[in-house]
């Protein structure tokens, strides 16, 4: 099933739930983002899963790496000196010691991942991701899961921050969609903890 963005063309979502995200466009430089995402692109181990529907395996609609503690935390490879650097300007903004990173690579506008809340039980009862993304400006959507009326979007911006704070994933679900618009490559970045 396709799924279409929300607000494709429409910039941030008006009354966004201050205490469920926290968003910062430029937390890296254009020109360092630029340095980054050609890095990421080109020295990540990139895999793509499968994913069971219906009795059905697809292929996941984006590749991803994850890396992290690796004495913690198995199948992850050992933190880069890039992924360090971003880890340092993200735990001050989160108030967390993040241990692990999901990084997903979003090839063009038929990469995405559909509505989903982040609920692992590695992670706690009330998980805390910190994102960062670089390239493609994407619309990162959320909507309540009890009533679907209820939705905002955040356009998330070459280099920018944000913060999913305690009770997004309980009550939340959130998705980048596909956009049937051409769109250049992305990567985004997702800090975890976990237990």
């Amino acid at each position: 099933m396709e799924q279409l963005a929300l607000f494709a063309e429409a910039g941030q979502s008006k009354d966004l739930p201050g205490h469920l995200l926290d968003y910062r466009p430029g937390l890296i430089s254009a020109a360092e983002s630029d340095r980054m995402l050609a890095h990421f692109i080109a020295a990540t181990p990139w895999k793509q899963t499968k994913q069971k529907l219906w009795e059905k395996e697809y292929l996941t609609p984006r590749l991803i790496c994850w890396y992290g503690d690796t004495e913690r935390i198995t199948g992850t490879l050992p933190w880069t000196p890039e992924l360090q650097l971003i880890r340092e300007l993200v735990e001050p903004l989160a108030g967390i010691r993040f241990n692990s990173v999901l990084l997903n690579y979003y090839r063009d506008g038929n990469d995405s991942v559909a509505w989903h809340s982040d609920k692992e039980s590695i992670m706690g009862s009330q998980p805390v991701i910190a994102s960062v993304s670089f390239g493609q400006v994407r619309s990162f959507d959320i909507r309540r899961k009890k009533e679907h009326a209820e939705h905002y979007s955040v356009r998330l911006e070459h280099g920018s921050f944000l913060l999913m704070k305690k009770g997004l994933q309980e009550d939340w679900e959130h998705r980048i969609a596909k956009s049937t618009r051409p769109m250049k490559p992305r990567i985004n970045l997702t800090f975890r903890l976990v237990i």
